[in-house]
Formats: C-alpha cells, structure tokens, sequence
C-alpha cells in the first residue's frame, strides 16, 4: 500500500496539468501558476506546446513525452524527479492521459513513490457529457474506437448491452461509418454529438443516431460522442403489430413510407432496420 499526502510531503511532485481543448481563457490560474514553478515541462510537441506557454509568459525547458517514446520518458523523468525536480506534463489539449500520453510516466512515478498531483481543468469529454442532455450518471468513458470496421465493431458489442451512458472521442474522416456502426451494433438510440468545444463553431448535436448520420458527412472539427445507455429492450415488451399500426397511421397522416417508419423508430426505440422488415413482411 503507498499513501501519498501531496502537500505534507517534500518528496518531488509530478503535476498533470490540463490546457485548453480551444478556449485560451479556460487556463486556470492554478495552471499558470504550477507551470511557473515547476522544473521541467513535459509535452507531446515541443513547437505546439511552447505557443501554448509563449502565450501565457511561461519560459521553462520543455521535453517531449510522446505515445512513442513513453517508455523512455517516464525513465528520463523519473531521473529528473529523483535529481529533486518538480515536472508538470501536459498534453497538446486536455488532460493528461485522456487519450493523450502519461499513463505509464504516472505509474513510474507512483512505483518509485514521487508524488503525482492532478490539477483541475479542462476535458473534451466532460464538456460533452454534461451538456448532452443525456444522463450523465453513471457513464462509461472509452475514447477513441479501433479505426478498422472488423474491431471497431468488436469493441462496440463489449459495450452495448451496458445500462450506462457511453462516451467515445471520433475523428472527422470516421464519424459516418463509427455512427454507421453504432446503429448496426447497438440501435438507433438517442445521442449527441459535440464538436468544436469552446471554440467559435461549438456545435451540439441531438437525436438518434440515424438522425446525427443524416448531418454527419458535412461535419468537421474534434468530435465527442454520447451516447444512451442501453434500455430494456422495448421491442420484447411492444407488441409488432402496435408497430406496425403506427407506421400505417403515420402514412395515412400523409407522411411516405420511410419517414413513417423513421418516425416511429424514433417514437419506439425500435431499430429502423427492424422496423423496415417488418413492415414489409407485412405489406
């Protein structure tokens, strides 16, 4: 067992310390001032990171601590650290470790019993989960989903059957076939796509999947997904053919037959897929 009491100790102190995912002015005093103090400054890119610190008056030796040489960073660090230095690692956006690099600096930190000290700030994710208007407790936060079809759609059948809301990071280029395969995989459920946080284009988007996915080809900028939570499955509980009078009512109202079907998934739960072969069975 290893007890750390950050601030009764003299021991050297790795910071993680968080900077704006957009918005210059959510650095936090508390940011600036630990960054001033500290020692060393590690960062994923020296050249972005040390805009970031020009912008703020912060002049202090910077290395770099990057998915790839992680290995060799958490040793050089810990050496620092052990030279009685103080570090603060930071990533290009964020928080340290959230898909960015530190996870086994901090773990080398704790094994040669340094202390590690989070310091509050901004996280895309937590902006996102918040404000989604989903509920927010309890969540599951997975990140980045694998890039390739085959896994990706791997990874989200380990998560689907979770009662939890589920919260995942995207990429531009993939948001159409990653939603694509969340509808396939888990449903139509209800979602919301941030983008652009605290940036000028900051954009909520809120609905179903299907309905995310008829906006999603002309999206751009980060991207953070949340998403619902599996329910119980309604479809065991609704009788098909209360489905089915839906749709005919809907088409009577003069609605076509892929908006009524539509419609009624989003009223229901109901895949659409499911829907769509029901109704034609049936017809």
């Amino acid at each position: 067992m290893k007890r750390q009491k950050s601030f009764e100790n003299k021991r050297p102190s790795l910071y993680l310390v968080p900077t704006p995912i957009g918005n210059l002015s959510e650095m936090t005093p508390r940011a600036i001032e630990i960054l001033n103090q500290a020692d060393v400054i590690a960062c994923e890119d020296t050249r972005t990171s040390g805009q970031l610190l020009a912008h703020f008056g912060i002049h202090k030796k910077l290395i770099a601590c990057q998915n790839f040489n992680e290995e060799n960073s958490a040793g050089g660090i810990v050496k620092l650290l052990s030279e009685g230095k103080n570090v603060a690692l930071i990533s290009d956006a964020g928080y340290p470790l959230i898909n960015d690099p530190g996870q086994r600096v901090v773990q080398a930190c704790v094994e040669n019993d340094f202390n590690v000290i989070p310091v509050s700030g901004c996280s895309a994710f937590l902006n996102a989960l918040v404000a989604s208007g989903l509920v927010a407790m309890p969540f599951i936060y997975v990140g980045f989903l694998p890039s390739g079809a085959t896994e990706r759609r791997k990874k989200l059948a380990m998560y689907k059957d979770y009662p939890m809301t589920l919260v995942f990071y995207e990429a531009p280029h993939r948001i159409v076939r990653m939603l694509e395969d969340v509808r396939d995989v888990m449903g139509n459920r209800q979602c919301t796509l941030a983008r652009e946080l605290t940036k000028v284009h900051e954009e909520f988007i809120r609905g179903t999947v299907e309905e995310i996915l008829e906006t999603a080809d002309d999206l751009r900028g980060e991207m953070v997904v949340v998403l619902e939570g599996k329910k119980e499955d309604r479809a065991v509980e609704l009788d098909m053919h209360a489905v089915l009078a839906m749709v005919n009512e809907a088409m009577q109202a003069g609605m076509s037959t892929s908006d009524a079907i539509r419609e009624t998934a989003r009223r229901t739960g109901i895949s659409k897929n499911r829907i769509y072969e029901y109704v034609h069975q049936k017809n």
